[in-house]
């Protein structure tokens, strides 16, 4: 009979791994475009808000740029702290728009570690083919526990421009 302690500690080892090996999936790369600071820290770093941009791997010529909390001080400068939630994206189109190869119905575009071990800001791309339109959302997760705090925007692809499905 397993007892609590050895079913958490099989989680916690499973977590782990998932998230060591999500670690190499980066599916693209952030650039940052600014930061603000927000809170003054003596010690380590101060909190900020920094402003990425992430191009769509799949989508030439879509940029998307994400808002999020950064946290400072000296766990925040060890990489141990854990960032608050909240993001907010933009997605625009930054160039003609190219669409190289079939895109599936929902997939993720981004994420990235926003605590040592288990939570992650992620980015996925929605297909609104009806509309010819990119829906792109971010919102952050944690194994056991995500958040239902997001931020939406769409894109709206040139009638000329077909978006390709998977099937």
């Amino acid at each position: 009979m397993r007892t609590p302690m050895k079913i958490l500690s099989a989680v916690l080892v499973a977590a782990a791994a998932t998230v060591g090996t999500m670690a190499f999936v980066g599916m693209s790369h952030a650039e940052q475009i600014g930061a603000v600071d927000t809170v003054f820290k003596w010690i380590g770093p101060d909190h900020k808000i920094v402003v990425d941009a992430y191009d769509d791997p799949k989508v030439q010529g879509v940029t998307c740029y994400v808002s999020r909390a950064k946290t400072g001080g000296i766990k925040g400068g060890l990489g141990l702290a854990e960032d608050r939630s909240e993001a907010s994206i933009v997605c625009q189109a930054t160039a003609g728009i190219q669409i190289t190869e079939p895109l599936k119905q929902q997939e993720e575009v981004f994420t990235e570690r926003t605590s040592l071990l288990f939570k992650r800001l992620r980015v996925v791309r929605m297909v609104d083919a009806k509309r010819n339109a990119l829906v792109y959302m971010t919102y952050s997760d944690r194994v056991i526990e995500g958040s239902p705090q997001n931020s939406v925007t769409a894109v709206a692809v040139p009638h000329g421009t077909p978006i390709p499905l998977k099937k």
